[in-house]
């Protein structure tokens, strides 16, 4: 029986996709759920599955094709496996078994590295990562492709020492062993993929449609460091997860929003519309870029639901498992640079957001308190807002909050 793989269903703010890889060629077979294709939309990277056991017999659109939501991109023969290839099918249950069993591996693996390792033959169990819990990032895939074979560099070194001349010992003035050095200077010209488009035209569009203006203040992360010091064994053992900064930061906006509901609201034409909800963005980066999941409903979330799925976004986004629902949405955003070292920065809007705020490096500094000069762990933060729909007064009144309710978080346990 023949299938029609389709491309999947995009919501109504993805208007089409592109083709980007093709794991199975035609007249493979393959078993039910093996990946069939992915397709990057400007949002999120979206995978096709096999539907059953079966060959895919066709290639509608190639590599790099533009596709459109729901649009045929192959076909697919559904049939059970012959005795003619039980062996074939053996082979793909193995593979698949192997699969499985190796799918904390691939977890650990960004698309980008796996790409990249799949079209040089790379074997991943001799790659060492070395991004956040031993992800293998692109870099490490690169630079493992790019190591020389065992005993190249011992014998590069030995050649070396016959090249190099000894102490006191003339230079001819032409010598044809010695390495020449071009001074061409080499530029590469690559496409921007759909994602990074898609950040570009609307971090430009933010410019140029906001009345954009950044508020800054400084909080004292004592209180919260101590806290979470103090109750961190405790809370991963009850939760399974690590009590982090953002949730803190998180909470807080939640709380300052519902106090400065303009923060919290967007201008839809002549309309200003208010939101009854407080759905949080997370900027988080990945290989293919910034991205921004939402915490929807984040006002009924405690501090250990916000850690998990904020831990589980960062998963994801290296994964490039983000789904669409996900990325939608959102009333105000957080983006954290301090994970980078910024100090101190000025965060783009993210429309039709009135309001972002951006958290910033940790930093001991010398503070006047009561008198008396104390090194304290202080963060800048930064408040870029729609100066059309808010005021100084309502931005700065939000910012301070949250540097209120940071400062003493025993406030947000007791709404005061």
């Amino acid at each position: 029986m023949t299938i029609e793989i389709k491309a999947p269903v995009f919501p109504e703010s993805v208007a089409e996709g592109v083709i980007t890889t093709w794991h199975k060629k035609q007249g493979e077979t393959c078993v039910r759920d093996d990946v069939l294709v992915d397709i990057e939309t400007d949002k999120v990277v979206l995978e096709v599955v096999a539907p059953e056991d079966g060959m895919l017999s066709d290639q509608v659109k190639n590599e790099g094709d533009e596709v459109l939501s729901g649009e045929v991109i192959g076909h697919f023969e559904a049939k059970a496996v012959s005795s003619d290839h039980s062996t074939e099918k053996t082979d793909n249950r193995a593979l698949q078994i192997e699969k499985d069993s190796r799918k904390n591996e691939e977890s650990l693996l960004s698309p980008a590295a796996r790409k990249i390792a799949e079209e040089q033959q790379l074997d991943l169990s001799d790659i060492e990562g070395t991004g956040k819990n031993g992800r293998i990032t692109k870099e490490d895939v690169l630079r493992h492709g790019t190591l020389p074979p065992e005993g190249t560099v011992a014998a590069d070194s030995r050649k070396a020492e016959k090249i190099l001349p000894t102490a006191g010992a003339s230079i001819s003035p032409v010598d044809s062993t010695l390495p020449v050095f071009s001074s061409e200077r080499i530029e590469k010209r690559v496409p921007m993929t759909r994602l990074r488009a898609k950040i570009a035209e609307r971090l430009v569009q933010a410019q140029h449609n906001a009345a954009m203006l950044t508020t800054f203040n400084e909080v004292n992360m004592k209180p919260v460091k101590e806290l979470r010091a103090r109750y961190q064994s405790d809370f991963e053992k009850r939760h399974g997860v690590r009590l982090g900064f953002m949730s803190f930061f998180v909470k807080a906006c939640v709380e300052a929003l519902k106090r400065n509901p303009a923060v919290n609201a967007s201008i839809d034409g002549n309309d200003i519309v208010y939101h009854g909800y407080q759905d949080i963005g997370v900027a988080v980066s990945s290989d293919r870029g910034l991205v921004v999941p939402v915490l929807h409903s984040a006002e009924q979330m405690n501090l250990a639901d916000m850690e998990v799925k904020i831990r589980e976004f960062g998963d994801k986004a290296q994964q490039g498992k983000l789904t669409i629902e996900e990325m939608t949405g959102g009333t105000f955003t957080i983006s954290n640079g301090g994970v980078f070292g910024s100090l101190l920065s000025t965060p783009i809007l993210n429309p039709p957001q009135s309001a972002i705020l951006g958290m910033h490096k940790i930093q001991d500094r010398p503070m006047a308190v009561d008198g008396k000069i104390e090194i304290l762990p202080m963060m800048y933060l930064a408040l870029s807002y729609d100066h059309r729909l808010l005021d100084g007064k309502e931005a700065v009144s939000f910012l301070v909050t949250i540097k209120t309710l940071l400062e003493d978080p025993a406030r947000m346990l007791l709404d005061v």
